[in-house]
């Protein structure tokens, strides 16, 4: 089924069925008739003459330079060309085709004065799958994400570059094999186009997406780990956890009992020891403040993905056009370096309970794993992998949001830094599900030493699914590819969005 987009209803769920799914999107009708009026505002002051930042000025420190208005489409073409400075390995296809989405939403609101052409062929793009190359690096996170944006504006004028069905070709290129034209820009449009928080909110969105299935199968191979290492059950009981009741720990403590129930290898309270290390007793408290995180995030996001944060903002009930800050990235760069956070730490527990798995002074299973200790080094070097990849995020978890530098000849003298916060939690997250994925590989290889029938139903069920991409180990390889393969198996499974994500989504 279609989906509307009005500028303010847009869910998490929705872009994941976007961006996964390619599920088709549409102007909502009843927002066009918001659209007209602001774009009838804009019109209105050009003619008569008004000065309007961004309209009838130039740009940044340039504001006080007053435009004539037979130049006003040159000064926004101008605009996207010179802002189209942006550096660095491009976004991938999914960040771009977010940005696309997010973009039309935001203008779908009615307060950026943009013409319905321009807006429908941001849709269009979107839906035919028309990709802007749009590089990662360049943008400060305030005045919007203006580099960034430029480069997906580019497409919109048939410049700059484009991926269509798997092939990067130039902007015309790929609007003409869509079957699409290019729009000349108007007063007010290319600024519209481009003073946004659409880049470090796609990257957000994409992020989370993947963080909230990552804590999901962090659960699922916690409870593995626990059975392999005769973990106890009591410190999972709802008791301990109703008496601290924060939802999050109480539900991951829930999922936990469940997917150990059954199970022959778990413990009771000093039938073997009388309390587990940390990494073990306390993954309600650990996995649970992640969710904390996550629905920190999921609540910025959601307010940012339906937000207008253009400058100047056009409001045409009133006719007044406001020149504010709507552009500021700085909530969505405290939520992205507070993602970033959060998924380093389910990195980093995972990477105590990694060692407690080959470690053979922490446990009674073979050393390392090894299938023959000695002449065969089993699983060593991967807790070594893991542990640099959380050493690493340790350094991508210094917060982007307190730094700020200042642009345009100290006019713009405060920003967020939110694309750099966002990229940086990204990569955190591709980290920290490898770390999970060596886990996995690991707690299914001592599941087998101990005997998968004794696994409870569920965890027998990961253990398949692991094994399905990782054979058992019965002599030395190269752990990288089983490595990198599993935590791509993990990484596509965010696809099915409404299987696997659950509740983390909506």
């Amino acid at each position: 089924m279609t989906i509307q987009l009005d500028g303010n209803s847009l869910t998490i769920k929705q872009v994941a069925q976007v961006l996964y799914h390619k599920e088709t999107v549409e102007i909502d009708p009843q927002a066009w008739g918001r659209i007209a009026d602001s774009r009838a505002v804009v019109e209105r002051n050009v003619s008569e003459g008004n000065v309007i930042y961004g309209v009838t000025t130039g740009f940044g420190k340039f504001s006080d330079v007053v435009i004539p208005a037979a130049d006003v489409e040159d000064l926004q073409l101008n605009l996207i060309r010179s802002h189209a400075s942006g550096i660095g390995d491009p976004f991938s296809e999914t960040v771009s085709r977010a940005m696309l989405l997010l973009r039309a939403n935001a203008l779908a609101k009615g307060y950026s004065g943009v013409r319905r052409e321009t807006l429908q062929l941001l849709v269009d793009c979107l839906n035919e799958g028309v990709h802007p190359v749009i590089p990662s690096q360049g943008s400060l996170g305030a005045s919007g994400d203006l580099a960034p944006l430029a480069h997906l504006a580019l497409v919109l004028i048939g410049e700059g570059e484009a991926i269509y069905r798997g092939e990067r070709m130039s902007g015309r290129q790929a609007l003409d094999a869509a079957g699409l034209r290019p729009i000349r820009l108007k007063a007010k449009e290319g600024l519209a186009l481009i003073n946004g928080t659409q880049a470090m909110t796609a990257v957000g969105v994409v992020g989370y997406l993947e963080a909230a299935h990552l804590a999901d199968f962090a659960d699922r191979v916690a409870a593995l780990t626990l059975e392999s290492l005769r973990g106890i059950v009591d410190a999972f009981y709802p008791e301990a956890h109703a008496v601290r009741p924060y939802p999050e720990q109480q539900e991951v403590a829930t999922r936990i009992l469940s997917y150990v129930d059954g199970s022959q290898l778990t413990t009771r309270q000093g039938e073997l020891r009388v309390q587990d290390a940390y990494s073990l007793r306390c993954i309600p408290q650990v996995h649970g403040a992640v969710r904390q995180v996550l629905n920190y995030v999921k609540e910025k996001l959601m307010i940012e993905m339906n937000a207008a944060t253009d400058n100047p903002l056009i409001f045409s009930d009133t006719g007044h056009v406001i020149s504010g800050g709507n552009f500021h990235g700085q909530p969505i760069a405290f939520a992205m370096d507070f993602l970033g956070i959060g998924m380093a730490e389910i990195a980093n527990i995972s990477e105590r309970r990694i060692e407690r798995l080959v470690n053979p002074q922490l446990n009674d299973l073979p050393p390392f794993l090894s299938p023959e200790p000695g002449l065969q080094s089993g699983l060593m070097i991967t807790q070594y992998a893991a542990a640099s990849l959380v050493s690493e995020n340790k350094v991508l978890a210094h917060p982007a949001s307190v730094d700020s530098i200042p642009s345009s000849a100290n006019q713009e003298d405060h920003v967020s830094m939110g694309t750099i916060a966002a990229r940086h939690a990204q990569q955190i997250i591709q980290n920290s599900r490898r770390v999970i994925a060596i886990e996995a590989i690991c707690a299914a290889q001592a599941a087998s030493v101990r005997g998968v029938q004794k696994l409870a139903p569920k965890t027998r069920e990961l253990y398949q699914q692991i094994r399905e991409v990782v054979p058992v180990i019965e002599k030395d390889r190269v752990f990288s590819t089983d490595i990198e393969n599993l935590a791509a198996w993990v990484r596509d499974a965010v696809q099915n969005v409404n299987v696997e994500l659950g509740s983390t989504v909506s």
